[in-house]
C-alpha cells in the first residue's frame, strides 16, 4: 500500500480526492482543524509520526477578492503554509504534489500559457500563490506543482452552485463575457492526482484543467442549458454577456488564462476531456444526490 497523506481535507479538492482513492491506496486526509499547515512544528510532527511516501497539499486560501484586504492571511496559507509542508517532506524524505492556479499569470498572454511561461500575478492572491510555488521548489527540487483553474464540483462553493441558485431565482442574469480559461471539475482533476502519484519520476511544473476554452459567459450559459435538460432548473434563464469593467471586483482577474495541458495529458498517457462534458456530470451528480 502507498500511503498518502492529503492536507485540505475539507475543501472541493480534498473531497473529490478522498472519494477517488484508487486501490492500493492509503489515504488519510487532514483538514484545517487536524492540521494548520502555517504552524511549521505541527506539520513536521505529523508528517514525521504518519512518515507517508507522498503528500498532496490540497489546503489553500482561495477568496480571491478577500486576499486584497488578507494579503498576509493568504501568504501564511498559501506560501508560508507550502513551505513548511515541502520542508517537512524533505526532511523525511516524502514526495510533494502541490496545488497551484491560473492566477499566477497576468492574462495578457493570446495563446495558452505552458508550464515555462513567465509569471506575473496581478493581485494578493496570485502572488501568495507564486510565492507558495517558489517555497515548494527550493525545500523541495523533486515536487511536483500542478497548476489547475476556474474549478468547481458538488461540494462547497462555486460558481457553478452559485449560478444554479441564481438561476432559480431570476429570468434574467448578466455574466462578465472578456475573461477567457477553462472550468475544471474537481473530480477529473483528483483522478489526474492519483495517475501523477503513480508516476514517481514525474517532478515539476504541470498543468491541468478540462479541455476547452470558454468565457465566464459561455460557461454560465451551459450551466444554464445543461442544467434545464436534466430537469436542475424549471427552464434555462436568459444569460446576457457584459464587460468585466461592468462588474468591478476588488481583485483584478486575468483576461485571458488558459493553461496549456498537453505536456501533462502525455506524461499522464491520457487525453483531455472538454469542459462541457465534465459539467454535464457533475450536473448529473448533484441531480442524483
Amino acid at each position: 500500500m502507498t500511503r498518502v497523506l492529503v492536507t485540505g481535507a475539507g475543501g472541493q479538492l480534498g473531497r473529490e480526492l478522498q472519494r477517488s482513492v484508487p486501490d492500493g491506496v492509503d489515504c488519510l486526509a487532514l483538514g484545517r482543524g487536524q492540521l494548520d499547515i502555517a504552524d511549521s512544528a505541527a506539520v513536521s510532527r505529523v508528517v514525521g509520526e504518519q512518515r507517508p511516501e507522498v503528500l498532496i497539499n490540497a489546503a489553500a486560501y482561495t477568496a480571491v477578492d478577500q486576499a486584497e484586504t488578507e494579503a498576509d492571511a493568504a501568504m501564511r496559507i498559501n506560501a508560508e503554509g507550502a513551505g513548511n509542508l515541502a520542508a517537512a517532506c524533505a526532511e523525511h524524505g516524502v514526495r510533494m504534489l502541490h496545488i497551484s492556479t491560473d492566477f499566477v499569470f497576468d492574462g495578457n498572454s493570446s495563446t495558452p500559457y505552458t508550464a515555462e511561461a513567465a509569471t506575473s500575478p496581478l493581485g494578493e492572491y496570485g502572488r501568495s500563490k507564486l510565492a507558495g510555488e517558489e517555497a515548494v521548489r527550493n525545500a523541495l527540487p523533486a515536487a511536483v506543482i500542478m497548476r489547475t483553474a476556474w474549478v468547481y464540483s458538488a461540494f462547497g462553493g462555486n460558481f457553478v452552485k452559485t449560478m444554479l441558485r441564481l438561476m432559480a431565482e431570476r429570468d434574467t442574469l448578466s455574466v462578465v463575457a472578456d475573461q477567457v480559461g477553462t472550468p475544471t471539475w474537481a473530480n477529473g482533476l483528483a483522478r489526474a492526482l492519483w495517475q501523477v502519484v503513480d508516476r514517481p519520476t514525474l517532478q515539476g511544473i504541470y498543468h491541468w484543467t478540462d479541455a476547452g476554452v470558454c468565457s465566464w459567459y459561455d460557461f454560465a450559459v451551459a450551466i444554464a442549458e445543461e442544467s434545464a435538460a436534466l430537469g436542475l432548473l424549471d427552464c434555462a434563464p436568459r444569460v446576457l454577456p457584459i464587460p468585466g469593467s461592468a462588474y468591478p471586483t476588488p481583485a483584478r482577474r486575468p483576461s485571458f488564462s488558459v493553461l496549456d495541458k498537453q505536456d501533462t495529458w502525455e506524461a499522464l498517457g491520457v487525453a483531455g476531456v472538454h469542459w462541457r462534458v465534465q459539467l454535464r456530470k457533475m450536473l448529473q451528480e448533484l441531480k442524483e444526490s
